[in-house]
């Protein structure tokens, strides 16, 4: 199977509208058709069905669309490690270290003094991300290394080492009946009508139908609970970021986050071993 055929079905998978997907790809429909034929019939197997009114992913087509995203990463990734790596031979060495905006700055900044310490350190390029973007970074070598949070980041497949471990807060709008509670329960909070929870992106970048505001930025849903449009559920370390507007309230029965520090299991970067070493030392 090509790396093409690969990218072709994935676009077909994710939009499930062939017009789109050949827009998306800039080419036309009818050869994308085809190669999309053509992979069904050297597979043995129906990846989609097909109707006048919607496509839709058989189960061939969804484990097709699981395992077709990890190849397409995995050949980016591989990209663009050895383009960094053949900077590094020319002198020109960094790493690159993925973070969720809004993150602990104070986690952040600790790390980078402890790095900078460390014999040998490099330059190191901090990419602020927004919701979920950090793992995707890493798994497509964009970033060397990740600051993750699990539940919500997905580790499979990657090397961790846990940093520490907080439960989580609701972030409600200064004055909100539920802002004076010494605790709430999950189910209050996310059942409000009022302040309906923002919406995430999917790995494909599309939203989720829902009445909440679609998620594009730490800062922008911060302003948009102080506006009593949403509310935000995030790890306790978050409160240190909060103005006036704003109220934290320890949610009791909510999953705790544990922060890790996580980069791929092949890497070979002595500044990625450095960096992780470093952050042990917290």
């Amino acid at each position: 199977m090509e790396t093409r055929e690969l990218r072709y079905f994935v676009a077909v998978a994710e939009e499930l509208h062939f017009g789109r997907a050949a827009q998306r790809l800039g080419m036309a429909q009818p050869p994308l058709s085809r190669a999309i034929s053509q992979l069904e019939r050297r597979l043995g197997a129906a990846l989609l069905k097909r109707d006048s009114r919607s496509v839709t992913l058989t189960e061939a087509g969804a484990v097709l669309l699981h395992e077709g995203r990890a190849a397409l990463d995995a050949v980016e990734a591989a990209e663009h490690r050895a383009r960094r790596a053949a900077l590094a031979v020319t002198g020109h060495a960094s790493v690159v270290l993925a973070t969720k905006a809004g993150a602990s700055s104070e986690l952040l900044a600790k790390l980078l003094h402890a790095y900078g310490t460390e014999p040998g350190s490099v330059d190191v390029d901090v990419v602020l991300c927004g919701p979920g973007e950090q793992e995707r970074l890493l798994r497509t070598g964009r970033a060397d290394v990740a600051i993750l949070h699990h539940p919500f980041d997905n580790l499979t497949g990657l090397d961790t080492e846990e940093l520490f471990t907080e439960g989580q807060v609701a972030i409600l709008p200064a004055g909100h009946p539920l802002s004076t509670r010494e605790s709430v329960r999950l189910s209050e909070v996310t059942e409000l009508p009022d302040l309906p929870l923002p919406r995430w992106p999917a790995y494909d970048g599309t939203y989720p139908d829902g009445p909440g505001p679609e998620a594009q930025s730490h800062s922008q849903l911060l302003q948009l609970t102080a506006l009593g449009r949403t509310l935000l559920v995030v790890p306790d370390s978050a409160r240190s970021q909060l103005n006036d507007d704003l109220v934290a309230v320890p949610i009791v029965d909510a999953p705790d986050v544990t922060t890790v520090i996580a980069w791929p299991p092949h890497s070979r970067s002595r500044a990625v071993a450095d960096l992780v070493r470093a952050a042990l030392r917290l």
